[in-house]
């Protein structure tokens, strides 16, 4: 399972979740240029593979017209540093696992919360 980090977030967050989520990037690593509509972004995870997550409430509208996959993992209120990201998505490392092929599309995470 791969990890599609939105431009919204760090760049440092793929190399920090590498061991629990091995060929996650960040979408500038991926080539994907700051700006890019989040429809190519969507389009871009659902060809390769990728789960998207994301700070961006956007995606949340995607999935609710669009569907799944790809998967979303929405960070809420990421008004955090980067460390607090980090240990809520290896906390929630097993929820995030189970989003594929399950029914639910999108995981809401947000520091405090679970």
């Amino acid at each position: 399972m791969k990890l599609l980090f939105d431009a919204n977030l760090s760049p440092r967050l793929p190399l920090r979740l590498l061991d629990l989520f091995p060929g996650s990037t960040h979408v500038f690593a991926a080539g994907i240029p700051e700006g890019t509509p989040d429809q190519i972004i969507w389009e871009f995870a659902k060809e390769n593979d990728f789960i998207i997550v994301t700070s961006d409430s956007d995606y949340n509208a995607l999935e609710v017209r669009r569907g799944h996959p790809p998967y979303i993992v929405w960070l809420q209120r990421m008004d955090y540093p980067t460390r607090a990201a980090v240990e809520l998505i290896r906390r929630n490392a097993i929820r995030i696992h189970e989003l594929e092929g399950g029914d639910q599309g999108v995981l809401i995470l947000r520091v405090g919360r679970d």
